[in-house]
């Protein structure tokens, strides 16, 4: 799980890749057996006080919706999100420029070579799962013919798109994580208050003294 908010930490821009917040690289630990709260925008929380506050003991409850058959996290399958990023930073590039304007044989035939590398770098980054997935997925051009523009395209569309939906689905699950995290805090702190005292803040605390009928 550290791997993958990584991920989503480096160079992300808005739009790029669907996500649109910093999550801290240390937000989760397996190792330590923790998951943290940080990363949530002021719009996302009514108490300020709570951005970095920690639940130890583990997973938090409602995670299992993100992990897949053999119950690992989508979250652990990129074992080197940096390298993953990269590499599909440069491949979105790389179809801006076919997008652009024709290329030529040479032009090509380069970008089909590049292709097929970039394809063996990602793999290097992936769990045995997602890289099993983009094999199945992915064509490999062949040596004797050059590719066309719209070959080009068609692939490097195909792998920008399942890049995208890859770290879309891995800050779904992250955003989820924190949501539950966030539910056990309120869960525990209502258990630990006295009987009839309220949270502040809370409608019928302090915060929101009780509406009642005029005598």
């Amino acid at each position: 799980m550290l791997a993958a908010q990584e991920a989503i930490d480096y160079g992300v821009r808005p739009g790029s890749w669907g996500c649109r917040e910093k999550i801290d690289a240390d937000a989760a630990d397996p190792a330590r057996g923790r998951t943290a709260m940080v990363g949530h925008p002021r719009s996302m929380t009514s108490n300020s006080d709570d951005d970095d506050i920690e639940i130890i003991g583990g997973d938090p409850a409602g995670t299992a919706d993100e992990r897949g058959a053999d119950g690992k996290a989508l979250t652990d399958l990129v074992e080197q999100p940096a390298k993953v990023m990269r590499i599909g930073t440069m491949i979105k590039q790389l179809l801006e420029e076919v997008r652009a304007a024709p290329l030529d044989e040479a032009s090509r035939g380069r970008l089909r070579d590049i292709h097929r590398t970039s394809i063996s770098e990602l793999e290097d980054g992936l769990a045995p799962e997602l890289r099993d997935e983009l094999e199945r997925l992915t064509l490999p051009f062949t040596e004797d013919n050059v590719p066309s523009d719209a070959e080009l395209r068609i692939a490097q569309a195909q792998l920008v798109g399942w890049l995208e939906g890859l770290f879309h689905g891995i800050q779904t699950a992250l955003f989820a994580q924190q949501m539950a995290a966030r539910q056990q805090l309120e869960q525990m702190r209502q258990g630990a208050l006295p009987p009839g005292v309220s949270v502040p803040g809370q409608r019928g605390g302090p915060g929101h003294p009780g509406t009642g009928q005029y005598l």
